[in-house]
């Protein structure tokens, strides 16, 4: 299977002499406005635009959202291919150019790109009345079916309804797939891994250890060691469980050091225990100095925010290490727009912080001095934490500060990148989300910006991420949150 038929989920079919068919990948308009690379993610194979989805490109190309930037690219990178492109050239197809601007490592696309520069002729069902844009993107696939009955001519599309109407009329179609960071959400890393009851008999000939500044080192060698990546935590199950951090791979060995134990009340963090394992592991990225990414996946109740916002508060105002903490989150409303909001940008963003104003109120509700003592806390607080809008983040430079994005699976690949781009020295940024509560349109568990940025900050010495999996939130959440 080559990658162009995986970034579709198509198979290829080879010939009685083993060579490859012809295929043709009729694109639809919404495939552009979600990737804008697209037309270069089939390799060998040949794109084909019909006019109709050139004038929906037209159409979509005004204002500031994701999708219109998305068109406007589309625009660009058409108009370089076609570039001193005569007529002729045009009807023959253009050839995709060999370093194409976004591959991955990839090879580079081989294949044609060509326009609907004719009308073709074909009758549609009487089943498809009507003569809307799907219903002429249908018409020109089945078309090209009939001019090259050699080639296999795949729709690919995102619409669910387009791709049913096109199995109806018998056309071949097929969602587009080829941005997905992984193959299965389910495969994401989880940042923890239990060591087989073996490991120590496998891996502790010959351990090393030793003790620096109170924390304590093991160096041990042994096949697992291949599989591990850095800031990766590990644990054994036994009785006398140790749980440790991955710091430092080294060929065939690896320097584990063991976590600081949250769960006692000797090491809160802001008056704030760990409740189960993960948690504890959370709490040691969130502490850890030397890491400055942090991504937290888990779903709803297990204490994500908690936990970042008291990491935060002691960070900052205990130990001094950052200036205040900043808080943002994607507007995306749970059900109707209830309109605009009046005030400055901290007071729009008020009704979305929810989550922070409820963690806060867990955070001092043990506060010395009873409803006053406790009114006084949350004003220190409130100037120390500092809440922003993403749309006015680009350009900006944070120094020293402790940066919380909740509800990170609403942001789409290129959105992540323009927010921790923002980091500036000294800053320590940490990523929320649950990629199962996905309000974006065209987003998915696969294609979310918070998926993007797990796997490819997987293994930087600088970076750490944990999937939180028990809820700790009230039997009434954990349930819902597995029943519902």
């Amino acid at each position: 299977m080559t990658d162009a038929s995986r970034s579709t989920g198509a198979v290829v079919v080879r010939g009685r002499q083993g060579k490859q068919e012809r295929r043709i990948f009729v694109l639809d308009t919404n495939v552009l406005m979600h990737d804008p690379t697209a037309i270069f993610r089939f390799e060998e194979h040949d794109v084909y635009i019909p006019m109709t989805v050139l004038e929906e490109l037209d159409a979509g190309k005004k204002g500031l959202t994701e999708s219109a930037r998305n068109v406007r690219q589309v625009s660009r990178f058409l108009d370089e291919i076609m570039r001193d492109a005569t007529k002729k050239d045009i009807d023959r197809g253009l050839e995709l150019p060999a370093s194409a601007p976004i591959n991955h490592g990839k090879r580079p696309p081989v294949g044609r790109l060509y326009f609907q520069t004719q009308l073709l002729e074909s009758v549609l069902p009487d089943s498809l009345p009507g003569h809307g844009a799907d219903n002429a993107i249908l018409a020109n696939t089945l078309a090209l079916q009939q001019k090259f009955p050699a080639a296999r001519v795949t729709l690919v599309s995102k619409d669910i309804n387009l791709r049913i109407k096109a199995a109806i009329v018998g056309v071949h179609a097929e969602d587009y797939s080829s941005d997905k960071t992984i193959e299965d959400a389910d495969l994401l890393a989880s940042g923890v891994q239990q060591l087989p009851p073996t490991f120590w008999d496998k891996h502790g000939r010959g351990m090393e250890s030793w003790q620096h500044q109170s924390h304590t080192f093991y160096r041990v060698k042994g096949p697992l060691v291949r599989e591990w990546r850095a800031n990766q935590f590990v644990y054994d199950a036994g009785d006398n469980g140790v749980e440790a951090i991955v710091r430092k791979i080294e060929g065939e060995s690896a320097v584990l050091e063991l976590t600081v134990d949250y769960r006692t009340e000797r090491n809160n963090v802001w008056g704030v225990t760990a409740r189960n394992r993960e948690q504890n592991l959370g709490l040691n990225l969130l502490m850890d100095p030397d890491i400055d990414f942090v991504t937290i996946l888990g779903p709803a109740g297990t204490g994500k925010t908690l936990l970042t916002l008291a990491a935060g508060l002691a960070q900052t105002l205990d130990h001094n290490r950052f200036s205040e903490i900043i808080m943002t989150r994607v507007t995306i409303p749970l059900g109707e727009d209830i309109g605009f909001l009046p005030g400055t940008e901290e007071e729009k963003m008020e009704p979305w912080m929810g989550a922070l104003m409820d963690n806060l109120e867990v955070l001092t509700q043990s506060q010395p001095g009873g409803t006053w003592g406790r009114g006084a806390t949350n004003d220190l607080l409130r100037h120390r934490i500092k809440i922003r809008s993403l749309n006015f983040m680009r350009g900006r430079t944070f120094l020293n500060r402790f940066i919380i994005i909740d509800e990170a699976q609403n942001l789409t690949p290129k959105q992540m990148k323009a927010l921790v781009t923002r980091a500036g020295p000294g800053t320590k940024m940490v990523c929320l989300g649950n990629i199962a509560q996905i309000d974006t349109p065209y987003l998915t568990e696969t294609t979310t910006g918070l998926t993007y940025v797990v796997n490819r900050f997987h293994g930087w010495a600088y970076s750490g991420h944990i999937t939180l999996v028990r809820g700790e939130r009230s039997r009434l959440a954990d349930y819902a949150s597995e029943m519902l």
